[in-house]
């Protein structure tokens, strides 16, 4: 009897093993993919030209800061994000920075109606504001209008380095 605890103890720990392993390398091969979209997105965004706001756009409903890449507003433009999404896989969002908040302006992110989530904002409540308030990018889980996504979000800079947005890449967890 003896015998066959020892066998199922040890077949146990290697399952266990097996899938603290399984679950490690998932997660390395989701922080990859979102490392390469997010690489993706900044080098689309750099062959249109530097980050700048120039006047203000009906988004969703709401009027705010217009954010362009060289000439190309991207308010309501959804080709770019839209180019990310269709080469890296996932979800990709431009937001623009909006008093305290940052507006969705460009996303392939969906509301339960189906229907892109522009003239959304980021959770002032959640943890990736903190990192963009201080100035930081943040890698690492996050809701999404209520669903979990594997994310990263990294800070937009004007030429006097002032962030004015977001660069969002994600994929569902």
């Amino acid at each position: 009897m003896s015998l066959t605890k020892a066998i199922i103890s040890t077949m146990t720990a290697s399952f266990f093993t097996s899938a603290v392993v399984l679950v490690a390398m998932t997660a390395q091969a989701q922080d990859s993919k979102v490392a390469a979209a997010m690489e993706l997105l900044k080098s689309k965004t750099s062959e249109l030209g530097p980050p700048k706001i120039d006047g203000t756009d009906v988004v969703g409903g709401k009027e705010v800061p217009a954010i362009y890449f060289g000439s190309t507003k991207m308010n309501n433009n959804f080709a770019l994000v839209d180019d990310v999404a269709k080469q890296a896989g996932g979800t990709a969002t431009i937001f623009v920075k909006s008093g305290d908040e940052y507006v969705r302006v460009a996303t392939t992110v969906k509301k339960d109606d189906g229907e892109r989530a522009i003239g959304t904002i980021l959770d002032p409540k959640g943890k990736v504001i903190t990192f963009i308030q201080k100035d930081e990018a943040y890698y690492g889980e996050a809701d999404i209008l209520g669903k979990h996504y594997v994310t990263g979000y990294d800070p937009i800079r004007d030429a006097d380095n002032q962030v004015i947005g977001i660069y969002y890449v994600g994929y569902l967890k």
